[in-house]
């Protein structure tokens, strides 16, 4: 009896059929990154913002202290859309680092990208970050990192805030912060210094863009404004 074999080989194939699905997904999100680029280029232009693709290093060095921004190597912002919005000053902006992973075949580098929105205030104010409750934060509660607690039961419970000044942290976290915060629940707000910031844990469509520089604006409109006339 006759055994016929393919005169083609299955392995050079196989691995030609992977590089080529390789190739295809990079030209892919090269494509896609292009149109993102582009439309929040367009959006910048609606909003009268000014917009800049290319990779920018200062955006770490002023605003390092802000704890989503100070972690990593290679630290730098792209896509920055800036300006005045709303009669607030702006910065919102894709945001790179990189971190590291060792093993017998040497190191091998991680990179992470997310979305940023920074609104300048006129005055100081110390350190206040408010997250959603997860794992990690209760177990830091475990080891003593204490987060606040309000008379709303619900925000106590959706949101960990933390901050060294707990009057400020009360006076931030009025009810209609919280309110509105509860209707926002995946948003994430640091104040630091003179500045309020979002941060997300990935590149937002350039539509979200618009809405969260509205939402950081609402969230700056709930500030009372003893906080800037007391300062």
């Amino acid at each position: 009896m006759y055994n016929h074999q393919s005169d083609f080989p299955i392995a050079p194939a196989i691995a030609i059929l992977f590089v080529g699905l390789m190739l295809a997904g990079v030209i892919y999100s090269a494509i896609m990154a292009r149109k993102r680029r582009e439309a929040l280029f367009v959006l910048a232009q609606r909003l009268k913002l000014d917009f800049d693709a290319g990779q920018d290093f200062g955006v770490p060095g002023r605003f390092g202290f802000l704890k989503q921004l100070d972690q990593g190597d290679n630290r730098y912002a792209t896509n920055v859309l800036s300006g005045n919005y709303r009669h607030n000053e702006i910065l919102a902006f894709d945001y790179h680092y990189e971190t590291y992973t060792y093993d017998k075949t040497g190191r091998h580098t991680e990179h992470h990208w997310f979305s940023f929105f920074i609104l300048t205030l006129p005055v100081d104010f110390p350190d206040l970050t408010i997250r959603r409750e997860n794992f990690l934060t209760k177990i830091a509660e475990v080891f003593g990192y204490q987060d606040i607690k309000f008379e709303s039961a619900e925000f106590s419970k959706t949101f960990c805030v933390r901050s060294p000044d707990k009057k400020f942290a009360y006076d931030v976290c009025n009810p209609q912060m919280m309110e509105y915060l509860l209707a926002n629940r995946d948003l994430s707000v640091e104040i630091e210094n003179n500045v309020i910031a979002l941060a997300f844990d990935t590149r937002l469509a350039a539509e979200q863009f618009e809405l969260d520089l509205q939402r950081l604006v609402e969230i700056r409109s709930r500030l009372p404004e003893y906080l800037f006339t007391n300062a």
